[in-house]
């Protein structure tokens, strides 16, 4: 593989681990709100972020290339509300669908379709994942305070699916 698209999906392999602990910090968060719906559904995010990671971690072994696991920055424990939680959530799933723009775009440069095909699967699941938020988000305006239980109990059947690389 090419050396900049290594260090890109390395840099990428990090994030997602990054990633995982701020979905971890804001589960936590959100235990302390007695929401368990929502903590299950952090959790879940903080899951599937993990996975996301192995996915890519798997790709670069498959293709011989080297990973390169560094160290994160603290994640953000303090937030003022369920909402701001959701927005910022919203927010940091924007920067990594930027991130894995720019990569897809560093794999067409260099004419590696195989890295064009494996990042495809990240391109469609970053849409599901805005679309995840802006749906919560939207409905959390929505519902208000007693709303919010039923929508709590409905986050709680939510469940890790384990991706398969």
């Amino acid at each position: 593989m090419n050396k900049k698209l290594v260090d890109a999906i390395n840099t990428q392999i990090n994030y997602e681990i990054e990633s995982a602990q701020v979905y971890l910090a804001i589960q936590s968060y959100i235990a302390t709100l007695g929401l368990d719906g929502f903590e299950n559904w952090f959790g879940i995010q903080f899951e599937e972020e993990l996975a996301h990671a192995r996915k890519f971690i798997k790709y670069m072994n498959d293709r011989g290339a080297r990973v390169d696991i560094r160290g994160y920055e603290d994640p953000r424990n303090e937030f003022s509300s369920l909402l701001e939680t959701l927005e910022v959530s919203l927010a940091h799933e924007k920067g990594v669908t930027s991130r894995i723009n720019n990569i897809m775009t560093i794999a067409h440069e260099l004419k590696d379709y195989s890295c064009v095909s494996f990042l495809q699967w990240y391109v469609d699941e970053q849409v599901e994942e805005e679309d995840n938020f802006n749906n919560l988000i939207e409905k959390v305006k929505l519902v208000k305070d007693a709303g919010l239980y039923i929508l709590d109990k409905e986050l709680l059947t939510r469940v890790f699916v384990p991706i398969v690389y």
